[in-house]
């Protein structure tokens, strides 16, 4: 597991479940088409923290299964989600047979894995023909005030840990060893708005994870700076509500043999 993730998300399942957005019905609906997820269906959710993902698809009538290696995050699941087994594990070792599931599912959580190790693991326990289906919700920085709090934030990031926009996370995909393993990726974006209190954008962005990984110290500073922005910026200042503007990106593809 990622030092970052490992990390920043260790006592973040409470932040994580207040800021991060839920996934748009347009998203899910996409999702569960092109990965027969409905009634009966064997999923399997990895990296699923605190259920954002869990809950919608298993609202379809799937049997939903989840694996999420931190245990803060595994807490926080079993506490909005007790009817939906919850397993202490990773994407590149799944506790699963081989050809048991109908699906697998990661939401926001692909960039963090051994890409190459866990598409085989996948491969490994789907059923011939079954469906590997990715979904992150990306804040929309095409938004002056938006693209303002993703800097600063990002000025307190240590090292280069992995983040879905960097694009890195897709390069297992497009060659390599696992050419062959899975059909090729399809994708399709949803754009939505998250209208939230001020206290909710603040726990989004005490959710990041190398945010999470800062000091104490550290950690105050940023969300002070965060809550002088949102104080001072045109577009947010004086608003007790924001409308903080997403895009949701889902991905599909099949197992191969």
């Amino acid at each position: 597991m990622h030092r970052v993730a490992a990390q920043g998300f260790a006592a973040a399942g409470q932040v994580y479940e207040q800021g991060r957005p839920d996934y748009p019905p347009e998203a899910l609906a996409c999702l569960a088409a092109h990965l027969g997820i409905g009634a009966g269906a064997r999923v399997v959710d990895v990296g699923a923290g605190t259920g954002k993902l869990t809950r919608l698809l298993a609202e379809r009538g799937a049997f939903l299964i989840a694996v999420e290696p931190v245990a803060d995050m595994r807490q926080a699941f079993a506490r909005a989600l007790p009817q939906v087994p919850v397993l202490a594990g990773t994407a590149e070792a799944l506790p699963f047979a081989a050809g048991t599931v109908d699906a697998v599912v990661a939401g926001a959580a692909f960039h963090w894995f051994d890409g190459l190790a866990a598409l085989r693991e996948i491969h490994r326990v789907l059923r011939p023909g079954g469906g590997l289906g990715l979904v992150w919700n990306p804040r929309d920085e095409t938004v002056e005030w938006v693209a303002q709090l993703v800097r600063l934030v990002d000025g307190y990031k240590r090292g280069d840990p992995p983040r879905y926009t960097d694009g890195r996370w897709r390069r297992v995909f497009e060659a390599g060893p696992t050419t062959g393993l899975f059909t090729p990726l399809q994708e399709a974006r949803f754009p939505f708005v998250h209208e939230v209190e001020r206290s909710v954008a603040m726990a989004r962005v005490a959710s990041t994870s190398f945010v999470g990984a800062l000091s104490v110290a550290e950690r105050e500073e940023v969300l002070a700076r965060v809550r002088a922005l949102l104080d001072t910026h045109p577009e947010t200042r004086g608003r007790p509500v924001l409308r903080l503007p997403y895009r949701a990106d889902v991905y599909w593809c099949h197992k191969v043999g």
